[in-house]
């Protein structure tokens, strides 16, 4: 969970920092290109008789279309075909901004009256836009991108890394009856976890670079599993290799065990045959004097 927060965290600088550029540059184009516009009631007025379009390469959206003039239901049908076929965009209309992001189907609406009036918002302009995202109250932008993205960032990579931590338990467990080592879940659990934490690290450094650079990677989500897939790999076949080294040793020292309580049985053996030798000596030596006593008797007796 501490490298997923760091995760996390490093998005949110990423997010904020794009936030920023972003803010600039728009800055800049409001104050250079776009027409003036103002804001009041629910109702969004920018002055310009002609639809404004900036297309997907000039924006970070995708294809926006802004028009404050038209309420025609076709030519508003028009503009969000336009923008399906792009692919992702945004549409500015007089009383609502629709949406569309390229990972779900279809449009999303968001009324100015609703959206703005939740953050107390009734009238604005040109300037007053522009004034604010160059004055210090912007930083509480900031603040709320970070904590919003923080907070979502951190719950879905927790519950993707997770779903990835389960999937490759599942294969590692498969893994040990290849391998014919007996293993528990839990441990081969805990051990995805730790084989995650390099295709974790990858990804911050992949998130960090993409802050400053645009730089892709086509198959970076095939190679984050692969590495810990092969790193979990590696780490079982090793446990495997030292618990076969271990089964040696035990081997080698239960050998020796019987050799030596195979010495210590002749060993004991050999004292008691000895023993025995004696105690018949012993006896031999007791019946061969019992033996002389009688003869000697009668000696004494003719000599009297």
């Amino acid at each position: 969970s501490k490298i997923v927060a760091i995760l996390a965290i490093v998005l949110c600088l990423g997010m904020v920092y794009q936030t920023h550029k972003i803010l600039q540059e728009g800055v800049q184009y409001l104050q250079n290109e776009f027409p003036e516009f103002s804001y009041q009631d629910g109702i969004l007025d920018v002055t310009s008789e002609k639809r404004l379009t900036i297309s997907e390469d000039d924006s970070y959206v995708g294809r926006v279309v802004i028009d404050t003039k038209t309420e025609d239901e076709q030519v508003i049908n028009q503009y969000i075909n336009e923008v399906n076929k792009a692919g992702s965009g945004m549409i500015v209309l007089k009383d609502k901004v629709i949406l569309k992001n390229g990972a779900v189907t279809g449009t999303i609406s968001y009324n100015y009256k609703e959206l703005l009036g939740q953050m107390g918002i009734n009238e604005f302009m040109k300037q007053t836009v522009i004034d604010y995202a160059n004055s210090s109250q912007v930083i509480t932008l900031y603040v709320s991108v970070f904590i919003t993205v923080y907070i979502y960032c951190f719950i879905m990579y927790l519950l993707t890394t997770l779903s990835n931590a389960v999937f490759l338990s599942i294969f590692g467990y498969l893994t040990t009856w290849v391998a014919r080592i007996k293993m528990r879940f839990l441990a081969v659990f805990n051990m995805s976890v730790y084989a995650l934490t390099l295709s974790v690290l990858l990804n911050i450094l992949y998130i960090a670079v993409n802050i400053f650079i645009d730089f892709k990677m086509e198959y970076f989500q095939v190679m984050y599993v692969s590495v810990a897939a092969i790193y979990l790999v590696a780490a079982i076949f090793l446990l495997k290799t030292e618990f076969v080294k271990k089964q040696i040793e035990l081997m080698k020292i239960a050998d020796a065990q019987e050799m030596v309580r195979k010495e210590m049985q002749e060993q004991e053996e050999k004292e008691k045959q000895e023993k025995e030798k004696k105690e018949r000596q012993e006896e031999d030596r007791k019946e061969e004097k019992k033996e002389k006593e009688p003869i000697e008797e009668p000696v004494k007796e003719r000599e009297e």
